[in-house]
């Protein structure tokens, strides 16, 4: 496994498994590894091409007053979890190396970004989508791998490449959980275990509005109150928003068809955590 800081090693190392006729995928991550991510490495791997999960924690996508400073930043560990998923080459590059000295340009995706996480993180995606961007160009692979807990991000990713017609498949893999049903997050670690107890609430709600829907329900206003009225009433959780949208524009849902996303976000002591339940192929 090859371990680079800078981007002509980055694109040397690509270019070398071009030329042996492999093809290329991207796993982009902040790092604190974790079952979720390993995932998406498996997936990558699957692919049977050149594996590059990039490690750096975005400066641009956290506001003021978020954890950027205390992020958690593992590398020795990553790495070796990289190196047991099979990964290819790592790319763990410094801000610097990302936002030289001049750096002025910023990629929105206008009215995607502004809802959801966005109305409480202003910015936070076009963070997201301008480091995207500079990954997919760094590496020019055939796909990248994103994970589904965060959806926005992936409609956001999905609609940003096809706008701009980069030459690059976008594929998402399924949220991975706990065994108790708490969806797997490097923010996980900043709870305390009566915190965690809390959260809980949050992927209980989602299987509640998960069964409605099974179970015939496609009034969206309905069903967000359903999970709104849940968490509104669970100890602990100060919720920020739950949405009813279609998992592919992010627009609200006042009758559900054959797709919904019901995402939710809500902080638990300091923490803010986002789920969601994402179902595709309902009958009408």
């Amino acid at each position: 496994m090859v371990v680079a800081q800078r981007i002509p090693d980055v694109r040397r190392e690509v270019a070398a498994a071009r030329q042996r006729g492999r093809r290329v995928a991207l796993v982009p991550t902040m790092g604190a590894l974790h079952a979720g991510h390993a995932s998406l490495l498996a997936a990558a791997r699957a692919d049977g091409g050149c594996v590059v999960a990039s490690i750096f924690v975005n400066p641009t996508q956290f506001g003021p007053g978020e954890d950027f400073t205390k992020y958690p930043r593992p590398l020795d560990r990553d790495l070796a979890a990289c190196a047991r998923e099979g990964v290819d080459l790592v790319f763990t590059p410094t801000a610097d190396e990302m936002y030289p000295s001049g750096f002025a340009t910023t990629i929105r995706v206008t009215g995607m970004s502004e809802k959801m996480c966005g109305a409480f993180r202003p910015g936070h995606f076009d963070g997201v989508c301008t480091v995207v961007a500079k990954l997919l160009a760094i590496v020019r692979p055939d796909v990248a791998y994103f994970g589904e807990k965060d959806a926005q991000q992936l409609a956001i990713v999905r609609r940003m490449v096809a706008d701009l017609d980069l030459p690059v498949e976008i594929r998402g893999c399924p949220l991975i959980r706990e065994p108790d049903g708490l969806a797997l997050s490097s923010r996980n670690a900043h709870l305390s275990p009566a915190e965690r107890r809390q959260a809980l609430a949050l992927s209980a709600a989602l299987a509640e509005a998960r069964e409605a829907l099974l179970a015939g329900e496609r009034d969206g206003a309905s069903l967000g109150a359903r999970v709104r009225g849940r968490l509104a009433a669970a100890e602990g959780v100060d919720l920020q928003y739950v949405a009813v949208v279609d998992p592919d524009t992010l627009d609200d849902l006042a009758r559900i068809g054959r797709q919904v996303l019901v995402a939710v976000a809500a902080k638990v002591g300091t923490t803010r955590l986002i789920d969601n339940v994402l179902l595709r192929g309902l009958t009408a």
